[in-house]
């Protein structure tokens, strides 16, 4: 469950602990070790997932679904995103071992990891488990479906077929991240109808900019561990030009909604897109200079847009949020 992904993977970079897995010949202190757990799920990423889960289960509802029901989908969306990132990491602890922005996860720090291999693997399956039960017992068993499909779409489509083979290893394994708004909506409904999907095509149409804002930072990282990503293969004004094509794209998903989720929200939903569509042309114009020799222009920032991006969706989904509490502003 990423984006971020997939979100994902980027976000979680700035993650793990400094600390040495522990003293030669000691035990590793109860602390250390539950921290390093923790960290494994990558709790960054998994914010950003459950800020797009919330405001889907409003909009399902046209207004508040019980908190017993809000709390087991977020708990149960947690164990589900953790799962499937404390498997990534799992997974990637080769690569992870290579890129300094994520050298020092609790598998790979300082080469002696704070938590051994078996036992991240037997904690990613457990916390899979968990939130199958959880919602499918206290939600319904449509949720812990959706909650299973996103666990094992990031694990074996996005980690262990796409990510070390293909440049558009974000692009469909960032699906993963999209899934929270389904489970959401299903366990408010027990059904998966146009809106979710919908809401479902604004985050696949985010997660490339996003992400690959990030990649072009970290360019030099992932070209290291030999994973083709975009701005690995091609050059920074295609990666741009591709950055603008999807933020286009995704302003169209998000007006939409409007039909569903009303005018008031149209209106937040078209000036977000204006300010995200700004940036992403502010990027693509730096890179095009650049590329062109021109002395006179500032350096690109992509992570200018990274940072935006969070932003951006964060506020999206709350007007989403706060449109479907309003008892107006509707067609």
């Amino acid at each position: 469950m990423t984006s971020s992904a997939a979100v994902s993977a980027g976000t979680a970079g700035t993650l793990g602990h400094g600390q040495a897995g522990r003293p030669p010949g000691g035990r590793r202190p109860a602390g250390v070790v539950v921290r390093a757990l923790v960290a494994l799920t990558k709790p960054r990423i998994i914010e950003l997932l459950l800020v797009t889960t919330v405001p889907a289960m409003l909009l399902a509802r046209h207004g508040l679904p019980s908190i017993r029901l809000v709390l087991v989908t977020l708990v149960g969306g947690t164990l589900a995103a953790g799962s499937a990132n404390t498997i990534n990491c799992y997974i990637d602890r080769d690569i992870d071992a290579v890129m300094k922005r994520t050298s020092r996860r609790p598998l790979v720090v300082n080469g002696q990891g704070t938590i051994k291999p078996w036992e991240a693997l037997a904690w990613g399956i457990a916390l899979g488990a968990g939130a199958t039960l959880l919602l499918g017992l206290m939600a319904n068993w449509l949720a812990a479906s959706l909650a299973d499909a996103a666990i094992l779409f990031y694990i074996f489509v996005y980690t262990l077929l796409l990510k070390r083979r293909s440049p558009a290893n974000i692009v469909i394994g960032g699906a993963a991240g999209c899934f929270p708004v389904l489970v959401g909506w299903a366990a408010v409904t027990g059904t998966v109808s146009l809106p979710a999907v919908v809401l479902f095509a604004v985050i696949f149409l985010w997660t490339p900019p996003h992400f690959w804002a990030l990649a072009m930072k970290f360019r030099k990282d992932y070209a290291a561990a030999n994973v083709p990503m975009l701005p690995v293969v091609a050059s920074p004004a295609a990666v741009t030009r591709k950055i603008l094509w999807y933020s286009y794209a995704m302003v169209a998903a998000t007006l939409a909604l409007i039909p569903y989720a009303g005018w008031i929200y149209g209106v937040f939903a078209a000036g977000l897109g204006a300010w995200f569509l700004a940036e992403a042309h502010r990027l693509d114009n730096r890179v095009t200079q650049a590329e062109a020799g021109n002395p006179g222009r500032a350096k690109a920032a992509p992570m200018r847009l990274f940072h935006l991006s969070i932003a951006y969706l964060t506020l999206l989904f709350a007007a989403v949020a706060v449109t479907a509490l309003l008892p107006w502003g509707h067609w």
